[in-house]
This record gives structure tokens, sequence and C-alpha cells, in this order.
């Protein structure tokens, strides 16, 4: 089979297409001939090295994949060939809390991932494609939604009638922003592109800051609420922090994700978030019953991820650099059947 592999911390120019042998399914495995990948941010910053000590080499990278059963192991019952299917990104998070045992292992750093025409998987850690998305849309799933999901409903509970604040336009931000309008609730949304403040907007964005322009984007969202956001998607980080606790009400949830924007400011507002009672929740995607769940509420919503453009599997080095120039609205994925 071919695949991307990649021998050291040496970033895109370091990906090498090889040939491996196909992998044989065993005991409770499943293996998968992978029709499309996605890439989130984490790609970007493993190809570097990113993961330090818990990255193997050589290693095939990037979490997100879905494709079609080809052969199950003696014992799986469960799936069959043909079945369509995503991989979880957790293979040993099955359910219930997380531990350092069910998040060691995650794809495309401690293990091999995705970029490759075949993978073998644990059966437990495949879900089955919602029936009306293809599977190019179908690998946004395990990572970026998983982790919008995570901090809308698992982990933020939002409800009908509350507010969330979504930051950008990357694929956590964009399912952030699809969940909480399932949700009922109302969405202010960030970006620092007028361009895609309205196309946001198109996706169900009741109010939009540009915080190129609004630096101050945290009181704005206060002054457009009164009183502050229920629920904030933080996926720049420390950098952008300081903004999240002042658009945040009193007892509310920042959801904390990302790395985006930056080293922390001079000064960080945590007395403010002590004051104001307000939580700030790590994220780190979910569980497969939680991948289960999600794709459950998908299907029954008929929700569509975005993706933004579609690589072959031959343009994976421009895949990764159109990521990395932040020019992107959605998903970059790449086809690889």
């Amino acid at each position: 089979m071919k695949c991307f592999e990649l021998q050291g911390p040496s970033g895109v120019e370091g990906l090498k297409l090889v040939d491996r042998p196909i992998p044989k399914p065993g005991p409770g495995q499943v293996l998968v001939r992978i029709k499309a990948a996605t890439l989130n941010y984490r790609d970007l910053l493993t190809i570097k090295g990113g993961y330090g000590s818990r990255q193997k080499f050589p290693l095939i990278p990037v979490s997100d994949g879905a494709g079609v059963v080809e052969t199950t192991g003696p014992d799986v019952r469960e799936l069959a060939p043909g079945d369509r299917v995503v991989g979880s990104f957790f293979e040993t998070w099955i359910g219930g809390e997380p531990s350092a045992a069910k998040l060691h292992g995650a794809l495309g750093a401690a293990v091999d991932g995705v970029l490759a025409e075949y993978r073998v998987f644990p059966s437990q850690a495949l879900v089955r494609t919602p029936d009306h998305l293809t599977d190019v849309e179908a690998a946004a799933l395990p990572c970026a939604a998983l982790t919008a999901w995570s901090a809308v409903l698992k982990l933020g509970g939002v409800r009908a009638g509350q507010t969330v604040l979504t930051q950008g336009s990357g694929g956590v931000s964009i399912f952030a922003l699809q969940f909480a309008k399932m949700c009922g609730a109302r969405v202010i949304a960030t970006s620092s592109s007028d361009a895609k403040l309205e196309r946001l907007k198109c996706l169900g964005a009741d109010a939009t800051i540009n915080y190129r322009t609004a630096p101050d984007w945290g009181k704005k969202a206060r002054e457009l609420t009164g009183q502050g956001v229920d629920l904030v998607v933080e996926v720049g980080g420390v950098g952008s922090l300081n903004e999240s606790i002042r658009a945040t009400r009193v007892g509310g949830t920042i959801a904390f994700i990302g790395v985006l924007a930056g080293p922390p400011p001079a000064e960080l507002r945590l007395p403010l978030m002590v004051m104001q009672q307000q939580r700030l929740q790590g994220v780190t995607v979910g569980s497969v019953e939680d991948l289960q769940a999600m794709c459950d509420a998908i299907a029954l919503n008929g929700m569509k991820p975005v993706i933004d453009k579609t690589f072959p599997f031959s343009h994976v080095a421009e895949a990764f650099q159109h990521m990395a120039s932040g020019a992107q609205f959605g998903k970059v994925a790449i086809a690889v059947g």
C-alpha cells in the first residue's frame, strides 16, 4: 500500500510517499480502506515534532480519516466488508471519564495515523458513517467535530436560548457554530476577515466581530449580550484568553482548546475569572461513545461539515501548506482512495 511516512520532525519536506505491506486484521480488528483524510492544526505541530518524546518515527501522520471496511478479524461481528466507517481519535478511550491510559496512543502522533491507503483499527474504535455524508465529509468528524461537540454539548452543556462565542473559521470553530445552532443557541462569531464573517453569518451566526479592527472584542461581545456570553469556544489559547474572560458572563464557561493566538499577554485577567466564578474547561476531543452520540445527532439533523478544499493524495504537501497559510474556511481534506 502507498502511505506517507515522516522519518523525523522535519516538517512538510520530510513527508515521503513509501510502500508498506497491507496489514492484516487480527482478533477484534478491522482492515479499513481509507478513502479520505482531513487536517487539523495538531497535524502541523506533529510533523514538526511538536509532541516531543510521545512521538515515534517513522510515523504515518494525520489522525482523522474515513473509509470502507475491507476485511475483518475472525471474531468481529458488528462490522462487515463494505461498511462505511469513521475511526476514533483515541482508540482506547471507549467511554467514561478520561484517564492517562485512555488518552495514550492518539492517532498520528504516538501511533500511526491515516495518511495511508489502508489501516487496521480495533473494531470497537470504529463508528458507522452517517448515510448522508460523503467520505470526505465524514473524515472531518474524529477530531475537529468531536472537540466542538464536547466543548458545546458534553462539557459546555449549552441549551436553547444561551449564547456561544466562537473564534475564527477553522474546523473546530465552524463545527461549534453548527452544534450551537443545532441546540437553539445564539452565536457570536469572530474573525479577522470581513469576508469570512459574512460566510459565518450564512452558516447561522447571529452576530459577528472583526477582532482585528476591534481588539477589545471581549468587551464588544459583552455589550452585545448585556451580561456576557454563556460559553466561549477558546481555540486561540492563552494569547486570546483575556478577551475571552471579558466576554464571558458571571458563572459562564470558557472551553479551552487551542494554541493558535501565540504567547500570553504580560498580565492575564485570572483574578477577574475568579471574581466572576467562571469555569475554565479543558477539552481533549472525546471517546468512541461520544463520537457515536455526535454521529447520531448529525444524522438526525442532516448536518453537513464545511469542507474548504480537497487535495489529491499525491498533493499532501500542498494540503499542509494551504492549511498553514490560514486561508481556509472549514476543513482541508485529502482524497486518499
